[in-house]
């Protein structure tokens, strides 16, 4: 694991002082920045998403899913978490918290975005960052490639009505072109990017021009990760000085929700008899979030300033110890499942 990953809750905990600093410091500046928009799509925050996500893509091998078959009880697993579980839980919880136990701290617009930005983390399984959780607990790289590969071709399909759906129940007013919008711009564009510049690079199938271009491109993620989160939380700066308490509530869900989906995948696995090479990286991609795509999308739905925007980076904040936590756990239980 590297030392960005290791200590990434660190860099977004220094970039969120720097964003509120700079926020009630600058506020023209952002202002100006917020401002710039085509289509409902903040143009600066959408070329720090693309730093992000187009590094995680070009690692993709859709080649890959010619071992789909291999091994389907783990894939089954989850995807049946990714897609029929965790997004109806996640939209339950913030139902729950924003609307009911949380009501009396949050006003009822604030709470509906909030919520919103708990569903957009809900729907996106994680991608690149399963990778890093895979390789802590030792599990099969070549099935971690073909989960991956495998659930991003299903958010392409299900993220938009899956989202537009759970956002329409919790009575959000959905604009759907905007939705699409943001579906072909931070997951279907940066995917196929990806791909044709893996086969590009990667003519002779040996991986080490690719390493190369990884290793290279792998700054600008970092780049592109901290000023998103700098800029978001210059926006949102007033804000949070004067309800400084809004990060709290925000995370108790996520917290319940992690750690709860974690234990249902994990127990399911065990009783599914799943080797811990299998089992171990089933449940961390059912487990985390492809937060950076819940975060662009919020941008664009709502608005840099927007609650649904701050609920996503707050998921950035609590997933990265928890995610840690669970490898802990995972490897000190790897007993408990059998040996691939």
């Amino acid at each position: 694991m590297g030392y960005f990953e290791r200590y990434l809750s660190i860099w977004v905990g220094i970039a969120i002082l720097c964003g509120v600093t700079l926020g009630n410091l600058l506020p023209e500046l952002f202002e100006l920045i917020a401002s710039l928009e085509f289509a409902h799509v903040n143009l600066v925050v959408a070329l720090l998403i693309w730093l992000m996500i187009y590094p995680m893509m070009v690692q993709i091998d859709f080649s890959s899913l010619k071992d789909v078959g291999k091994k389907p009880k783990g894939l089954l697993l989850t995807l049946a978490v990714n897609w029929l579980i965790k997004p109806f839980t996640m939209a339950l919880l913030g139902w729950l918290f924003f609307k009911g136990l949380f009501a009396k701290w949050v006003d009822p617009q604030t709470a509906s975005e909030y919520i919103a930005g708990m569903i957009l983390l809900g729907v996106a399984p994680c991608t690149a960052m399963v990778f890093v959780w895979s390789q802590l607990t030792k599990g099969d790289p070549n099935y971690t490639l073909v989960q991956v590969s495998v659930n991003d071709i299903i958010m392409i399909f299900a993220f938009a009505p899956i989202a537009g759906f759970l956002l329409g129940v919790t009575d959000i007013s959905v604009p759907w072109d905007t939705l699409l919008l943001s579906v072909i711009l931070y997951v279907v564009i940066p995917l196929v990017a990806g791909a044709i510049t893996r086969k590009k690079v990667d003519r002779k199938d040996d991986h080490s021009s690719l390493n190369r271009l990884l290793v290279s491109l792998k700054p600008w993620s970092v780049v592109g990760l901290l000023t998103t989160v700098i800029l978001l939380f210059c926006f949102q700066a007033q804000t949070i000085i004067s309800q400084p308490q809004a990060i709290f509530l925000i995370a108790v869900p996520l917290l319940i929700q992690t750690y709860g989906i974690f234990a249902v995948t994990y127990l399911i696995a065990r009783k599914m008899q799943l080797p811990y090479n299998i089992a171990a990286p089933a449940c961390m991609i059912a487990t985390s979030n492809f937060f950076e795509l819940a975060v662009a999308v919020a941008i664009s739905l709502f608005g840099l300033h927007s609650g649904a925007a701050l609920a996503t980076v707050v998921g950035v904040l609590v997933e990265v110890p928890v995610m840690l936590s669970l490898v802990w756990f995972a490897n000190h239980t790897r007993h408990w499942f059998g040996e691939a």
